[in-house]
C-alpha cells in the first residue's frame, strides 16, 4: 500500500513539475511575442511565471530529495570507510528530515500571515496564501522523502543518498 502511494506521489511530482516549467515556457513565450507582434503585454504573466517557478521550487525540493539528486559534498564521504560513511549519511538525512519538518512549520505560520493579511495578486486577485501554499507542502514532502531515506540507510546494507539513489561501497555512485 505505501508502495502505489509512493509511486502516486513520484508520478505526481513529475507531472507536477514537467507541466509548471511547460505551461510557464508559454505563457512568457506568449507574453514575449504578444509585446513583440501586437505590442501588448499580458498582465497576468509574471504572476502565473512567479506561481508556476514557486511549484518548480518546491516541489522540486522533493524530488531532487527522492533522486538524491541535490546538492551535497561528497568529496570527504567517498574517502570515508565504509561505516562511517554509513553513519554520516544516516545523520545528514535525520538533520535534513529535521529542518525540512522545521520549514514546513515555518512556512505554515508564514502561509498564515499572509493569509490574514488579505493579500492579492495584482492582475489576477488570486489570493496570496493560495501561491504560498506550496512552500509547506514542497517542504513537508522533503521532509518524508528524508525521513524515509533515514529510514533506508538505517534497514539495508547500502547507502542511500535519496530513496532512488545508492552510493557503492567504493563510494561512487551506482
Amino acid at each position: 500500500m505505501f508502495q502505489r502511494l509512493d509511486d502516486l506521489f513520484a508520478k505526481s511530482e513529475k507531472i507536477i513539475i514537467s507541466y509548471s516549467i511547460i505551461m510557464m515556457t508559454v505563457i512568457l513565450l506568449g507574453n514575449v511575442l504578444s509585446r513583440t507582434i501586437f505590442n501588448s503585454s499580458w498582465a497576468f504573466a509574471e504572476e502565473l511565471a512567479q506561481f508556476f517557478v514557486l511549484i518548480v521550487t518546491f516541489i522540486g525540493l522533493s524530488y531532487a530529495a527522492r533522486h538524491g539528486r541535490h546538492l551535497s559534498m561528497t568529496a570527504l564521504l567517498e574517502w570515508m570507510p565504509y561505516k562511517s560513511r554509513k553513519i554520516v549519511m544516516s545523520v545528514i538525512t535525520v538533520t535534513t528530515a529535521i529542518l525540512m519538518g522545521y520549514l514546513t512549520y515555518l512556512s505554515f505560520l508564514f502561509m498564515f500571515t499572509v493569509a490574514d493579511l488579505q493579500r492579492v495578486t495584482p492582475a489576477l486577485r488570486i489570493p496570496m496564501y493560495f501561491l504560498v501554499a506550496v512552500m509547506p507542502i514542497g517542504f513537508f514532502l522533503t521532509s518524508i522523502q528524508y525521513v524515509r531515506t533515514f529510514f533506508r540507510n538505517v534497514r539495508k546494507h547500502s547507502i542511500h543518498e535519496g530513496t532512488e539513489k545508492i552510493m557503492n561501497k567504493e563510494g561512487g555512485q551506482s
